[in-house]
């Protein structure tokens, strides 16, 4: 075989991987909006508020708004402290700060937020984290793709208001989700 031939063998593989990524993509995305939404200050996208980990958690882009892409969820904290530390298998995950003082760790580093500043946790790296401040804190968390993240949220709030910032949730609703349960909440 010329060296010539040789080489566009990987180009050509390159390429037939590609077209067949943005066939699946372009089949994604006609499960999409065609056209934009408001969702109001203290609304939930389907009027679904969940009261959960010591906060409301209203979603403001649903992964069926996006094809499965992504997800938004404002969260309204009235609690200190945050969920224990896991790890998302597919997900990666953004926190921005409007109001309060958070805490959020990422793989073997530990983030001070203020409003108006932002973390990111890719995927498959260990993370949490946590209010710190006094009063309300507000946060945006946004999961890149949605995957399972809102089912999560709602089997969260099945299981009762009562579910406190930090307090465990069976192994097993992690993993149905995608995450793996690491450790306990962040201390601060």
């Amino acid at each position: 075989m010329k060296r010539r031939d040789f080489l566009k063998l990987p180009i050509a593989a390159a390429a037939l991987t590609a077209m067949a990524r943005g066939a699946e993509s372009l089949a994604k995305n006609q499960a999409r909006l065609k056209r934009g939404f408001r969702v109001g200050s203290q609304q939930d996208r389907h009027d679904d508020a969940l009261s959960i980990m010591g906060g409301r958690f209203d979603l403001k882009v649903s992964g069926q708004d996006t094809g499965g892409e992504l997800c938004i969820f404002d969260t309204v904290r009235s609690t200190k402290g945050g969920p224990p530390l896991h790890r998302h298998q597919a997900q990666d995950e953004w926190f921005y700060v409007i109001r309060g003082e958070f805490l959020v760790q990422v793989g073997d580093d530990t983030i001070k937020l203020a409003p108006g500043d932002s973390a990111f946790a890719p995927r498959g790296i260990p993370h949490t984290f946590a209010m710190t401040g006094e009063g309300q804190g507000q946060m945006l968390v946004l999961f890149q793709p949605a995957g399972r993240m809102e089912e999560f949220f709602h089997q969260m709030g099945a299981w009762g208001k009562g579910v406190s910032a930090g307090q465990q949730l069976p192994k097993t609703v992690w993993e149905e989700h995608g995450m793996e349960l690491l450790g306990p909440p962040l201390k601060y």
